[in-house]
This record gives C-alpha cells, sequence and structure tokens, in this order.
C-alpha cells in the first residue's frame, strides 16, 4: 500500500485520490496518524495508507507471476475482477496435473499462500480463487450434476446426507446450486478441517 502524508487526513485523502485517479468512495484507506497543530494549525498532520482493487488486482499478477517465475515454471497468470470486487486468478501451464494436485489439494495450497499474502499486504480479507487450465470449473459443474443427484434422493427418502470432503468454495458452489430446489437446505457442519456440508430434506420450501 501507498502511504500519503499532508497537514490533515483530508488533504492526504485528496491527494491519494489524486495520484490513483479515483474518487473517495472507491478508495480504501487505514488513517495512521492525525496530529492536530498548534496555533494556525502549524505542526498539524494527517498520515493514511491506501489502495484501490486495481491494486489488489495488479499484486495478484505480480505476486503469483513471481511465485512461478522463482521455481523457474513458465506460467501465464490473469486476473479477473468481478463487480463484487472478487478476483479469479487463472494460471494456464503445460504441467497443469502437478499444479493441481490429488484432488486439488496442491491448488487449493497455492490459493491459501496467494489469500494470506493478499490479505497481509492490504490488511483486510481479499475474496478469490484460483483455476488452473480450466479445472476448477469443470469440477463445479461435475459437482453440481452430482450434488443434484444426492439432493434428490434426499427428497424421494426424507434423509439427510452428509457430503464428503469440500473446499470452502465447493461448498458454497453447492449452497448457491442447490439454493432454490424445492424441500432441500444445505447446512455446514464441525470446523477447520472436519467442517462438512449437509443436504436435509424440508417439508416446505
Amino acid at each position: 500500500m501507498q502511504k500519503f502524508e499532508a497537514k490533515s487526513v483530508e488533504e492526504a485523502l485528496k491527494e491519494a485520490c489524486r495520484v490513483k485517479g479515483v474518487t473517495l468512495d472507491e478508495l480504501k484507506y487505514y488513517v495512521i496518524e492525525e496530529k492536530p497543530g498548534g496555533l494556525f494549525g502549524i505542526g498539524s498532520k494527517g498520515v493514511v495508507e491506501a489502495f484501490t482493487y486495481n491494486d489488489v488486482q495488479q499484486f495478484l499478477e505480480q505476486y503469483v507471476s513471481a511465485y512461478f517465475n522463482n521455481i523457474n515454471m513458465p506460467v501465464e497468470v490473469i486476473v479477473n475482477r468481478s463487480e463484487n470486487n472478487e478476483f479469479k486468478i487463472i494460471i494456464n501451464a503445460d504441467n497443469n496435473a502437478i499444479l493441481i494436485g490429488k484432488n486439488g489439494q496442491t491448488l487449493e495450497a497455492i490459493k491459501t499462500i496467494v489469500n494470506a499474502a493478499a490479505n497481509a499486504t492490504f490488511r483486510c480479507h481479499i475474496h478469490l480463487s484460483v483455476d488452473i487450465n480450466g479445472y476448477k470449473e469443470e469440477r463445479y459443474e461435475k459437482l453440481k450434476q452430482t450434488v443434484e443427484r444426492i439432493a434428490r434422493t434426499v427428497v424421494k427418502t426424507k434423509v439427510s446426507a452428509r457430503l464428503g470432503d469440500l473446499t470452502s468454495d465447493e461448498r458454497k458452489i453447492v449452497h448457491q446450486h442447490l439454493s432454490e430446489m424445492p424441500h432441500v437446505k444445505t447446512e455446514s457442519e464441525g470446523e477447520g478441517n472436519n467442517r462438512r456440508l449437509k443436504i436435509i430434506y424440508v417439508d416446505k420450501k
């Protein structure tokens, strides 16, 4: 993040907006120091650290590219940002099987590392996903088909079903996909690595 200093926090924020070419509503910032001055405002100071979501997007592109450069693995990195300021990192590589790992475990580890770096740099939670050669999209589609079949069985038998090990983004996909399906609801149970998703029958929905 960039640091901006002026005679007041308001002036420091104005300078940050000018430099970054955004309005105050588009600026994310932290007040680092606010010091009132003496007579006629002499000695007053305002210091802020500020960033925009464009800064986050550039950081993600540079960080992921540097990560793979350091391990001598040529990849193409594309970072897209949604209207809700969620970031999708797309990595195109020749040896995608190595990067994905068994059941996507290596891919999930890459996401964890990048997410931790972004959160630490901007001191807030950055919503992001990582996909390699379309693996996640394909997995999401298969997951939707699978949970639909399970949900239909739950409706037919009225017996709840507990899903296997899913990542946080996969649990989110299931929640969203089944949210409009009649007579079923989804609930998460457990904590950390033991967190599981349950599909439950409901009489009315």
